[in-house]
């Protein structure tokens, strides 16, 4: 009984900080084991077990976030499979890479990819390190290339400003706790132990699930329509095809669809923010539209 104590203990160690964590948990089971609370080798365990959560509290690398990304794409493309049509997609990365060129953040890791996803819900995704995913119900809400623009630029925004990431650090002590959890039960054992390292596992599953089905937090959404405005601007686009792709998803959308409905905030609400931000600006170019008209088609 004395044993299973040693995680509370530990974890409280954890919200201590990182600079002396390792100090500590190595005075704390050094202690324990020469009182005969715990092992030797128990000891090697939670010692091990406390270091990997130091890590976890370290600062991502671009890198790491690059594989974050990929991952996160992944699993929703596993929900969600590609569009096959290689000159849309060609045409939505010439636009995507065109703007990331604008942002604050030009460049990632891995570089920005732009994918189609063949689903008819009005949604789009966009996964730490420049993974965004546009589906076709989305698409078929842009009438004009400014419009187009408008929705890559806003999720360019999500990649520029962290989002993806912010959302991810929120788990990362449920994520440190199931380390410890897992490494201190290789020898720790018992039905208590297996009960908490499965309740960690699932909580890390539910926060996957908020990410993907709930969406950025309503802030987030409005930070990144900002990031649009500024983007958009800069590239020599019309902010305005951002609204008039608002007002024509808000037709669209389904009562009770699994899509942008459920995800952002209201349309009305980020148009009427929108609009106090675009103020002035530039013309759509004649081209850009013969351009839309051309890729779109098979849509």
């Amino acid at each position: 009984m004395k044993r299973f104590f040693i995680i509370p203990a530990i974890l409280c160690i954890v919200l201590a900080g990182c600079a002396t964590l390792d100090k500590l948990t190595e005075a704390g089971t050094g202690i324990a084991a020469a009182t005969g609370v715990i092992t030797t080798d128990e000891a090697k365990s939670i010692n091990r077990s406390v270091s990997a959560v130091g890590k976890v509290f370290e600062s991502i690398t671009p890198e790491q976030e690059y594989y974050i990304g990929r991952t996160v794409a992944a699993t929703i493309l596993s929900r969600n499979k590609p569009f096959d049509n290689r000159a849309m997609t060609t045409y939505l990365n010439t636009v995507g890479q065109y703007l990331s060129l604008y942002s604050d953040r030009p460049e990632t890791f891995g570089g920005y990819h732009f994918l189609i996803m063949d689903s008819d819900d009005i949604n789009a995704f966009a996964a730490p390190g420049g993974f965004i995913m546009v589906s076709r119900g989305m698409l078929k809400c842009c009438k004009s290339e400014e419009a187009l623009a408008g929705v890559l630029a806003h999720e360019i925004g999500h990649v520029e400003l962290n989002h993806g990431l912010q959302a991810i650090d929120k788990s990362r002590l449920t994520a440190a706790a199931t380390i410890l959890g897992t490494e201190a039960a290789k020898n720790l054992g018992g039905k208590d132990l297996a009960d908490l390292t499965k309740a960690f596992e699932n909580s890390i599953s539910d926060i996957t699930a908020t990410v993907m089905n709930s969406g950025y937090a309503r802030k987030f959404e409005f930070q990144a329509d900002k990031a649009a405005v500024i983007i958009l601007n800069r590239a020599g686009y019309n902010p305005n095809g951002l609204v008039s792709m608002l007002k024509q998803m808000e037709r669209n959308l389904k009562p009770g669809g699994l899509d942008f409905a459920k995800t952002h905030p209201a349309p009305q609400d980020r148009i009427a923010e929108l609009t106090k931000l675009i103020g002035s600006a530039p013309s759509a170019a004649p081209e850009r539209q013969e351009r839309f008209t051309d890729s779109m088609k098979g849509l």
